[in-house]
């Protein structure tokens, strides 16, 4: 159930069926040469409307911005504070608990650290003031895992590599333009750096040109599947 196209009745119906909600976590963001800046809130809310399709869930509207720290550089990436994406979040888990849902299931299409322990910090906050939410809080890279193995080709992909060429060639064709050269970070870890294009000019984790629509096609379903599991799992966790 897609909160942004049921009515008011459909929603109190849903309840009936579901207390779980996926909120997906996109952002506006560089993605090589070849994927548009949505890249990640096309990949993880498309993911949850295909869970949705096969058992009771109710999806939020995706959050479209995020925290971008290693591509803020990059041309087109758009990136907000922590502390913003820490209150966002709060606050519609909080609306969303007083509707009467209960399992949140927080999952971003984009894997930046510091943008998912924003998302944890705010997490655990919720545990603590709505007693009976449960709450997990993943990347779509911690779905991905398990559905790519015998399937990507490129070990540690990550950032407009394989993976998310191949899901975009299956569910936005017309947008993937052409591909990139392979390409993997080389910052100096732990040093920080201000000029993060020096140490990652073209914005590409993995390689791209090992994509396909139907590896894409692939890939996709095995993750959605994926999400559904967490759903069960998350529904029946008791501590």
């Amino acid at each position: 159930m897609l909160l942004e196209e049921i009515t008011m009745p459909e929603f109190a119906e849903g309840l009936k069926k579901t207390r779980t909600v996926v909120i997906p976590y996109g952002s506006v963001e560089e993605h090589g040469s070849h994927l548009p800046l949505s890249t990640d809130t096309v990949h993880i809310y498309e993911t949850a409307r295909a869970a949705c399709l096969k058992r009771p869930l109710f999806v939020a509207p995706p959050i479209h911005y995020g925290l971008c720290r290693s591509t803020g550089g990059h041309p087109g990436t758009i990136t907000i504070k922590a502390e913003t994406l820490r209150r966002l979040t709060i606050d519609i888990v909080t609306s969303l608990y007083s509707q009467g849902l209960r399992n949140f299931i927080l999952i971003s299409g984009h894997a930046g650290g510091t943008h998912l322990a924003a998302i944890t910090d705010a997490g655990e906050e919720l545990l603590s003031a709505l007693p009976e939410a449960k709450i997990a809080v993943l990347s779509i890279l911690d779905l991905v895992g398990k559905a790519a193995r015998g399937l990507v080709e490129t070990p540690g992909d990550s950032h407009a590599g394989e993976v998310e060429t191949s899901v975009m060639l299956y569910l936005r064709p017309e947008w993937v333009k052409g591909t990139s050269p392979e390409e993997y970070p080389a910052f100096p870890n732990p040093i920080l750096v201000r000029n993060k294009r020096k140490f990652w000019p073209n914005g590409v984790w993995g390689n791209p040109s090992r994509a396909n629509t139907e590896k894409g096609k692939k890939l996709f379903y095995a993750v959605a599947d994926e999400l559904i599991n967490l759903a069960e799992r998350i529904e029946q966790f008791r501590e």
